[in-house]
């Protein structure tokens, strides 16, 4: 069994705000903004579980900008899948069922003062994963029809050769409620950086004490570490 943690959602760099957190650990999950500007969805459309417009969470100065800005809805937790063409993520090919994707984002309160900090928000339980080109065309149709690369033909036709799509179970969930997994330490140069608190480390492991947790490829948990981590994860609401 393998587990890969991996970053998602709007942050600073992409897109310029952190997710909302709420006092009761609720959160909302901001996707990216697309830069195709080609998707139907954008911030003023779409609505996050509290029934609010996604555009709420913008400060009120960049609303009429951002309002019809298309989104890039990926990872989607509807039918559970994940895509992504660039290289850092190629190694994601290498799942297979019943491994797990779990998903961590940037959160800042919202309704209450909490500093900006990493998050758990969701993972997927591995149905298949690979290349896109390798699926047949009845099973890309069939089980990735809802992922932002698939449903864009020109989007597709552009990346299918090396774009990595990986498939959720029905185990797969996204989070009632964000698990905090970071606190702020220094590079050598004394600039803050998140990394993985402590408590996390003793979970899923140091990863050969790459604990920088900001901005970064996919982590793959170590074997040693693996039973904890599934557990731990299996175990959030």
């Amino acid at each position: 069994m393998k587990m890969a943690m991996l970053r998602i959602g709007i942050d600073t760099g992409s897109g310029g705000i952190h997710g909302p957190l709420f006092q009761d650990d609720s959160f909302e999950y901001i996707p990216i903004p697309d830069n195709f500007r080609i998707d139907e969805r954008t911030y003023g459309t779409i609505r996050g579980r509290r029934g609010e417009p996604l555009i709420t969470y913008f400060p009120k100065s960049r609303q009429p900008g951002m309002q019809n800005c298309p989104v890039h809805y990926d990872p989607e937790f509807d039918t559970f899948t994940y895509g992504d063409p660039t290289a850092p993520k190629v190694g994601l090919r290498r799942l297979e069922r019943g491994d797990m994707l779990v998903f961590y984002c940037g959160l800042q309160g919202r309704d209450f003062e909490s500093a900006p900090a990493l998050y758990l928000m969701g993972y997927f339980e591995v149905e298949t994963a690979g290349i896109a080109s390798t699926f047949e065309p009845a099973d890309l149709a069939g089980k990735f029809a809802a992922n932002f690369h698939v449903r864009h033909p020109s989007v597709y036709a552009k990346q299918r050769d090396h774009l990595v799509l990986v498939k959720g179970s029905a185990n797969s969930r996204l989070l009632k409620r964000a698990v905090k997994i970071s606190e702020l330490g220094t590079d050598r140069s004394g600039k803050p950086l998140k990394i993985l608190s402590p408590q996390m480390q003793d979970i899923f492991g140091n990863f050969g004490g790459r604990i920088s947790f900001q901005r970064s490829p996919p982590r793959w948990v170590e074997e040693e570490h693996l039973k904890r981590a599934v557990d731990f994860v299996t175990s959030l609401d």
